[in-house]
């Protein structure tokens, strides 16, 4: 296990302060300037399962109300909506400064019997025929100035192959579906729930910047104010997310200052394992 991933694993083991109150760390994610998106879902997913016995998550939406500050530690608060004979539900809200961050709603189901069908996963080529992010971003070292260089290029716990990966800072318009390859390697041997919990978290990565792509934008140059406005998601089959697991997105819309983007996450074998629909802030900068 790399340091980055026992990182992750110990920020996303919330600790419980009283029956159906949480606390988790606001930093160590993604970002340093504020908290990643998924860290605060997956975080308030773990406070949900605390609440849960016997079934897991299929679907949770949440809204993101104001940015997280990573200096100080996130208050999850959980309220037992609902313990039914087949569905359980759960409402988390995170607190900061007295106020909220995000809200979240998160529904549990028994394993049922059904019909199965999905569509089948895109065509691409696999993870080994594309660079590590670590490589790619090894080829913009001489671009970022040196103060940012070291969180650039921090270890990542989540290790990622894009398919189609666009200059950072001079991206040219181009289609917006967009595919990477994922996993991390310390997520074997966990739980279920660990394992919801983890894909929760990566579910974050690169789905904002689908509706970039056919405009030509990137966060680099600064030319886009962007941030998530909502999150859904829905777990279809086992996760085993040491193993890799393509994020096949696209953005079919976007307009007044929004994206709307969507992610299918398969395994390699092509399994569904899960869906994805975010909107997210696009628009000019001001000034």
């Amino acid at each position: 296990m790399t340091d980055a991933e026992r990182k992750l694993l110990d920020l996303l083991d919330i600790e419980r302060l009283e029956v159906d109150l949480f606390r988790g760390t606001g930093s160590g994610g993604e970002t340093p300037t504020r908290i990643y998106g998924g860290q605060v879902i997956a975080q308030a997913l773990a406070a949900a399962y605390r609440t849960v016995e016997d079934r897991l998550c299929h679907s949770l939406h949440a809204y993101f109300i104001r940015p997280g500050d990573p200096s100080i530690p996130v208050i999850y608060q959980v309220d037992r909506a609902r313990d039914g004979g087949s569905f359980t539900t759960r409402r988390v809200v995170a607190i900061q400064h007295g106020r909220q961050i995000l809200n979240m709603s998160a529904s549990f189901h028994v394993q049922d019997e059904g019909w199965d069908h999905q569509h089948p996963m895109p065509r691409v080529d696999g993870p080994d025929s594309h660079p590590s992010r670590d490589e790619l971003r090894g080829k913009y070292l001489d671009r970022i100035p040196e103060k940012y260089r070291t969180e650039f290029l921090r270890e990542r716990p989540i290790e990622v192959r894009e398919v189609a990966p666009l200059d950072l800072f001079d991206p040219q318009p181009s289609d917006d579906r967009n595919h990477l390859w994922f996993r991390m390697g310390a997520a074997a041997g966990t739980d279920p729930q660990t394992q919801h919990i983890l894909l929760a978290y990566a579910s974050d990565m690169a789905l904002l910047s689908s509706g970039m792509r056919p405009h030509g934008l990137s966060w680099f140059r600064r030319d886009v104010n962007g941030a998530s406005l909502d999150h859904a998601m829905w777990f279809h089959a086992p996760v085993s997310f040491e193993n890799w697991h393509l994020y096949t997105m696209d953005a079919p819309w976007t307009g007044q200052g929004r994206s709307f983007n969507r992610g299918a996450i398969y395994t390699v074998d092509g399994t569904r394992v899960a869906s994805v629909a975010q909107e997210g802030l696009m628009r000019r900068p001001k000034g």
